[in-house]
């Protein structure tokens, strides 16, 4: 999972911090990642235990409504430590092109929306705890308020969190941003008989006009969602928020969601213990001297570590700083090397256990394990389409040096430490196939086997004081990623009540040329939707509108995921709306203008082969 943000948390025109507002800072910092941290290392310990127990035939039946209920509890401090963090998911490519004035107006304008959208759902989360405290845990017979309570507590944590980054901005700027919500607020509230009575045509003025205005002024997109929601809930009909709420915890809720988190911390561990070294080490030893041989590897490595990090900003962020100064010594330019590293991240999307595959499997009730099984053949067959793209830019690059054969001893050698390393891919796959353990648990086999590498094998890589912002950072990301599914759940169910979904099934059931016509239209759909609002809300929000479409039309409902999967990573790195594509100009330290040109033969390619895997569905299903 991937976005770009301000990662200091502070906007450029912001005024000097007082030592008491950075005491403040530190205080709530500490106070909201330490839990967070514990939070993850215990679900982490719990699915394990699980695993063990069933394995030595006493299963601990309490151990999933537990997991469950801390799952919430980590969501929800999660989403605080990124707000903390300016980690939540957001489009910059506006707002970034701005004066430092405007950029600061906007950032005040950003934070301040976030303060908004949680003041206005308090008072209907603390109702929504209220109603929960009638329900009781059937295994450990907890109150159901233990769980629920996380969502208020969340939300004052991030309002004070909000409170401390606001008080950073000029007054004028904090002046500004209140009289244009405000003045937004006021124009809803009178025009809301209008709005009611003009029925789905409103759904233009909350989901593309206030919505789209929040997305391009650098709101995050979860919170955008989530204040659309409610903005169209309160303006067009008598339901209360805590609908909105109730949604949102259903959406973050799922347990296979939790496979999130966990992922996310093997793909750190990974990198943290030096396992990602040392297998893009034994590729190199492997292919370097060939033509196009360094591509290849970081092509090779991308589908190796995208198999285990499950996020294509960890996947990226472990490949590119070993390759790239090799790649730069052989004579590749910056925009060439951009424009492969954010191509193989398009081309890895499918690749188990991929957090799309996770969240589309959560949307739509595909099977998680019928989607691993299906995901690795379609990425190989992009990775040769662009292989070959980089067998031909090869000869325009990588003239300049000539690299001799590593020896037999030297990839003997790099592979026997990389093998340890290698196995972790095909390990957790087993894992799901054989039944050993599900997706959810899986990544928890996959966190202890890279324990122990790093602890005995790969000794040095992992130290202890790095453990800690390890864990806080997982749950900053996780909690990114969750916010804003639970967001797009509460926007797609208030869609569907408006009959918007009946509508978009209908217009979709009658695109000419049945079969094809339907499949051509969501390729572009989901490229669009991929480039605009990044992979996860997409899927939340469409895929349960389409797959029944897709069913309709008979298309294998692997397929059609492999498809759109697929097809909204093309979009999510292409520019100059593409998220990913400028997080891979910052971990590859390359200028966004470097790639825009070189890059659109590898996307070019990468559309063909989607093409091509979209009229061939053997490569989807063939392994079923």
């Amino acid at each position: 999972m991937s976005a770009l943000a301000d990662t200091h948390g502070r906007p450029a025109a912001a005024a000097p911090p007082s030592d008491w507002l950075s005491a403040a800072e530190r205080a709530l910092r500490l106070a909201v990642e330490v839990p967070a941290a514990i939070l993850v290392a215990a679900e982490a310990v719990i699915l394990f235990a699980g695993i063990v127990s069933r394995a030595i035939g006493h299963s601990i039946i309490w151990s999933d409504e537990l997991a469950s209920i801390l799952f919430l509890w980590l969501a929800m401090l999660g989403s605080v430590v990124a707000v903390q963090r300016a980690e939540h998911m957001r489009l910059t490519f506006v707002v970034g092109s701005l004066s430092p004035r405007a950029r600061g107006w906007c950032e005040a304008l950003a934070v301040g929306t976030v303060f908004v959208f949680l003041a206005l759902l308090m008072h209907a989360a603390y109702d929504y705890t209220e109603d929960q405290s009638f329900v009781e845990t059937p295994a450990l017979g907890w109150s159901g308020t233990v769980r629920a309570l996380a969502v208020p507590v969340g939300f004052v944590l991030a309002l004070l969190a909000c409170a401390l980054r606001l008080a950073r901005h000029r007054l004028a700027d904090l002046l500004g941003v209140g009289a244009v919500l405000a003045g937004i607020a006021v124009l809803l509230a009178l025009a809301a008989p209008l709005l009611a009575g003009i029925g789905n045509w409103a759904l233009l003025v909350f989901f593309v006009g206030l919505l789209g205005v929040g997305i391009l002024a650098g709101v995050p997109i979860a919170f955008s969602f989530a204040l659309a929601t409610s903005a169209y809930l309160l303006t067009t009909t008598s339901t209360p928020l805590t609908i909105v709420v109730g949604r949102m915890d259903e959406g973050m809720s799922s347990l296979i969601l939790l496979a999130i988190p966990l992922f996310v911390l093997l793909g750190q561990l990974v990198d943290a213990t030096g396992m990602a070294r040392v297998m893009v080490a034994f590729l190199a030893s492997l292919l370097g001297h060939v033509k196009a041989g360094m591509s290849y590897v970081l092509l090779g490595a991308m589908l190796l570590v995208s198999g285990i990090s499950g996020s294509k900003t960890a996947d990226m962020a472990a490949v590119a700083p070993v390759l790239f100064p090799e790649m730069r010594r052989r004579g590749m330019k910056d925009g060439e090397l951009l424009s492969i590293l954010a191509a193989s991240g398009a081309m890895s999307e499918t690749i188990p256990p991929s957090i799309v595959l996770i969240a589309i499997a959560s949307a739509t009730g595909v099977s998680i394990a019928a989607l691993f099984t299906a995901g690795i053949l379609p990425a190989l067959v992009l990775a040769l389409v662009l292989a070959a793209v980089a067998r031909y830019r090869a000869g325009k690059e990588e003239d300049a040096v000539v690299i001799a054969r590593a020896p037999v001893s030297v990839v003997k050698k790099t592979l026997l430490v990389a093998l340890p390393a290698l196995l972790l891919p095909f390990l957790i796959r087993t894992a799901v196939v054989e039944g050993v353990a599900t997706a959810t648990e899986v990544s928890t086999i996959g966190i202890a086997y890279s324990l122990v590498l790093g602890l005995v094998i790969y000794r040095g890589g992992l130290k202890r004081r790095e453990i800690l912002p390890m864990l806080a950072r997982t749950a900053s990301l996780s909690g990114a990623i969750l916010f804003i599914v639970g967001a797009a759940s509460a926007m797609a169910w208030a869609l569907t009540q408006s009959g918007f979904s009946h509508d978009l099934a209908r217009a979709m059931a009658a695109v000419p040329g049945g079969q094809v016509g339907f499949l051509l239209i969501s390729v572009v759909a989901f490229i669009v939707l991929g480039s605009l609002l990044e992979g996860i809300p997409a899927i939340v929000l469409f895929g349960p509108l389409l797959f029944p479409i897709a069913h309709q039309f008979g298309i294998h409902e692997v397929h059609y995921s492999m498809i759109v999967i697929l097809a909204m990573g093309l979009g999510l790195f292409a520019p100059p709306f593409g998220l990913c594509y400028y997080a891979a100009c910052i971990i590859g330290d390359v200028a966004p203008e470097a790639g825009m040109r070189r890059i659109w033969i590898y996307l070019g390619a990468l559309f063909l082969g989607l093409l091509v895997l979209t009229f061939v569905p053997w490569f989807s299903t063939g392994f079923l």
